[in-house]
């Protein structure tokens, strides 16, 4: 019986079934759970949305041409819920976004912010399956260590495109056509 509970393939209904603290993907059939995330987290992912979301998406100060989207449900073949920490689109891939309807479009860019439950998962599960269904550009963010990885897909293996660290101003990928002040991202030490 537990060799069958363990080929059991996950759906969807098994995501509402978890807690309301609990934050769940289904990834290839598998269900992964972790706990919600704490503010270092939120904040990084916040002030990043807003960095790349006013020129990218809104087009102030930018080219825009993006949808940005902080925690996407995303549908992709047997993985009925993907949710990177943000995600964007081109829109001449994505004209229109599905409103209330799942993401059914691969990202082309994806940022994952590492907590203390996440750092394993983001790396070793999240990582090669954004590879395997052609996600362009990955982005790490380590808010503890205060640290930005880049990553471009290339002939489907990750092309490491730089690190940057603490108050770094620099220019990414895709979003290369204007500075990002790292300091933002990080909380203040605690004095």
């Amino acid at each position: 019986m537990a060799a069958d509970a363990a080929r059991k393939r996950a759906t969807y209904e098994d995501l509402l079934a978890l807690p309301s603290n609990v934050k769940g993907e289904i990834l290839d059939g598998v269900l992964y759970t972790q706990p919600r995330p704490r503010f270092r987290h939120v904040h990084g992912a916040s002030v990043l949305n807003r960095r790349i979301g006013n020129p990218y998406e809104d087009g102030v100060g930018g080219p825009g041409g993006w949808w940005i989207a902080t925690e996407p449900g995303i549908e992709l073949p047997d993985s009925p819920e993907v949710s990177p920490d943000l995600a964007g689109w081109l829109r001449e891939r994505m004209p229109d976004p599905p409103g209330d309807d799942p993401i059914k479009i691969v990202p082309d860019w994806v940022c994952e912010i590492f907590s203390p439950s996440t750092r394993d998962y983001d790396q070793q599960i999240k990582k090669p399956f954004y590879a395997k269904h052609g996600v362009r550009w990955l982005w790490f963010i380590d808010p503890a260590a205060r640290v930005l990885l880049a990553h471009r897909l290339e002939n489907g293996r990750w092309l490491d495109l730089g690190t940057w660290r603490n108050d770094d101003r620099a220019r990414i990928e895709p979003f290369d056509a204007i500075e990002l002040d790292l300091s933002d991202l990080w909380l203040p030490a605690k004095g």
